[in-house]
């Protein structure tokens, strides 16, 4: 509806894997995402057997069988940024976004409470105020001064880093080379190359309502 915020709105719109859109589908799994930013980052599976499966808006990734989606291009955010996902794990020491030709690039939950950015090869952990993972809608913000902050579910987490270095994104479900596949869903993920309070309440705000 007229007036009502969208990821394109933004111009430091990088990517956007929205739900429900973009999807190409292999029988009832998904051969391409579709970016609906601009940039044309489509994640891409040409091997049938690595293809998540699809239903109603929903990716189902199969840590078995390595499921993942990656792009020919390459994601690089060197300053702030905003990335907000809407997830549903089913296992934990799984990788939700990465990098799969260069290492160490990646953000991970490595337990049921707690997630990880990883960049240039250097790790921040973030711990959940309370609870632990399950149909969750994260964010992470980095400014300027480099402070790291974790969003769950629309509420900022007390624990923050600092991490500087440059983001790299070109995959969905592993790391390199093939590591650390996901398990569980995934509906959508946005990425931005800025971060502001109104930017991250309308993310938290449009992944809430998913």
């Amino acid at each position: 509806p007229q007036g009502v915020w969208s990821p394109d709105d933004e111009s430091s719109l990088e990517a956007w894997y929205q739900n429900a859109v973009g999807i190409t589908l292999n029988g009832s799994d998904v051969s391409q995402w579709a970016d609906s930013s601009t940039n044309s980052y489509d994640m891409v599976q040409a091997t049938a057997t690595e293809q998540p499966a699809y239903s109603a808006g929903i990716l189902t990734f199969n840590s078995a069988d390595t499921n993942n989606l990656q792009t020919s291009g390459q994601i690089s955010i060197s300053g702030s940024f905003t990335i907000g996902i809407k997830m549903h794990p089913s296992s934990f020491s799984n990788v939700v976004i990465g990098d799969n030709t260069t290492a160490n690039e990646f953000i991970k939950i490595t337990s049921n409470n707690k997630i990880r950015i990883k960049t240039d090869g250097s790790s921040a952990d973030f711990t959940l105020d309370s609870g632990t993972f399950g149909d969750d809608y994260i964010v992470f913000t980095r400014d300027g001064s480099n402070l790291v902050t974790l969003y769950r579910n629309g509420v900022a987490q007390a624990d923050t880093e600092t991490r500087s270095g440059t983001v790299d994104i070109d995959c969905i479900g592993v790391r390199s080379t093939d590591l650390n596949a996901y398990a569980g869903t995934i509906e959508e993920i946005q990425i931005y190359s800025s971060t502001s309070a109104a930017l991250t309440a309308n993310v938290n705000d449009r992944l809430a309502g998913l």
